[in-house]
């Protein structure tokens, strides 16, 4: 006599569910879907507000390496489902992509929505059904077990749905207006799951004034004029805790507190780590990087006669506007006086960071369920029969297809490992 087909529930409606949805529907299974919001894909709809950075095309070894501590552990995952698999699976969709210049992939139209809708379009054929403003309520009184049922707040009120096999893809706990608001932490926490804290990635910073004894932010005149405006075409370095130099080049914003932007969240790990372990990290910015040293105190020591500091500084350094905004923000008056002193500081200006901004802010979270906690299947050695995929994982990426890359590979390789395990426990017909 065969076994009754198995149940199984996949819980979160980001990149990870869908695609845990996905596999297991590929592999003949039929799933239901539950999200909170009242659709599905949210924080995934508003990554692709500029222009979907679906993943990148660095070659394989490097790839891996932007997982840091968690690469070993993903690259199995990666090799199976890396960047080409990935856009293989777009263009199966009817989405094409292209390259950029800088390596990164994005889908031809630069929007989420077109593969978003052709997504969901794919899993209803497949049969997964899927359920939006149905909002996880923990476990039952007893717990979870084979075929436990799990509870769920509806528009109807309180209802209960069976699970076999139950697949966790609720995300971290950035942009919780999205859905991700870290409320399953306790949950699992109480069931034994070792949990690293949540923390902000892909995050900003906010300074500390200058001149200031520890005064969190800009001054008054320089926050009025300069910020939300980019600060464009400069390098940022500095030493992290391991002792490994960090250096960058590119472009941040300057915020009413602090800064942000892409050049920040390519360093923003190392930065927040820096900062738990010292209290605060102090990022030197080269304000003109296609500048060497020399030839600035060379040309900022020719005479300027009548013209003002500020037409000297543009004239000969290439610096005006915010550039010689922050610029101010941190000279002395002796520093303006010198050619000198004054090259020095466009060269090498130290901007104290305090902290990062608040983890709801950040574009995504480090932290969670260590893998430690999970088997090879992606499913946790304290709750058999629950799988965990996406951002809830201990891992992080910095922006650039890398994280979006993680959640869809990750959310296969526990739509696959859910398989294999009913399989195993022959749930399944």
């Amino acid at each position: 006599m065969s076994a009754r087909p198995a149940r199984i529930v996949v819980i979160g409606g980001g990149p990870a569910g869908l695609m845990a949805a996905e596999a297991l529907a590929v592999a003949g299974h039929t799933v239901t879907l539950c999200d909170a919001m009242p659709s599905v894909g949210r924080k995934f709809l508003l990554a692709g507000i500029g222009g979907l950075n679906l993943t990148h095309s660095e070659e394989p070894d490097r790839f891996k390496q932007r997982y840091g501590p968690r690469r070993e552990v993903l690259a199995p995952m990666l090799d199976e489902f890396g960047a080409q698999a990935l856009q293989d699976w777009a263009a199966k969709l009817g989405i094409a992509t292209f390259t950029g210049s800088s390596g990164r992939v994005f889908p031809v139209g630069m929007k989420a929505a077109p593969l978003l809708r052709a997504w969901l379009h794919r899993l209803r054929e497949a049969g997964v059904r899927i359920l939006v403003r149905h909002r996880w309520l923990g476990w039952g009184p007893n717990g979870w077990g084979a075929g436990e049922p799990l509870r769920f707040a509806t528009t109807d009120g309180e209802i209960k749905l069976p699970a076999d096999a139950l697949v966790l893809a609720l995300g971290g706990a950035s942009w919780a207006r999205l859905g991700s608001d870290g409320a399953w932490v306790p949950w699992l926490a109480s069931r034994g799951v070792d949990i690293a804290p949540l923390r902000p990635a892909n995050c900003g910073f906010d300074v500390a004034r200058p001149g200031t004894d520890g005064e969190i932010g800009w001054s008054a005149h320089f926050c009025e004029r300069f910020a939300g405006q980019a600060l464009k075409s400069i390098a940022a370095g500095f030493v992290a805790a391991d002792g490994e130099t960090q250096h960058r080049i590119g472009e941040c914003i300057v915020t009413r507190s602090g800064l942000e932007g892409s050049l920040i969240y390519a360093l923003s790990a190392p930065l927040r780590d820096l900062i738990e372990t010292r209290g605060s990290a102090t990022i030197r910015i080269d304000l003109a990087p296609g500048r060497t040293l020399e030839r600035l105190q060379s040309d900022l020591a020719r005479p300027r006669g009548s013209r003002s500091l500020a037409s000297h500084l543009q004239s000969k350094a290439g610096i005006d506007g915010l550039k010689a905004g922050l610029l101010r923000e941190y000279a002395s008056a002796d520093d303006l006086a010198s050619a000198s002193r004054l090259a020095r500081l466009i060269k090498n200006l130290p901007v104290e960071l305090r902290a990062p901004r608040p983890l709801d802010e950040a574009i995504s979270t480090a932290g969670g369920v260590r893998f430690e906690a999970l088997d090879d299947n992606l499913m946790l050695k304290a709750l058999p029969g629950v799988f965990c995929c996406g951002e809830m994982l201990d891992w992080e990426a910095p922006t650039g297809g890398y994280l979006l890359t993680g959640c869809f590979t990750t959310g296969r390789a526990a739509g696959l490992g859910t398989a294999r395990w009913l399989a195993r426990s022959r749930l399944c017909t």
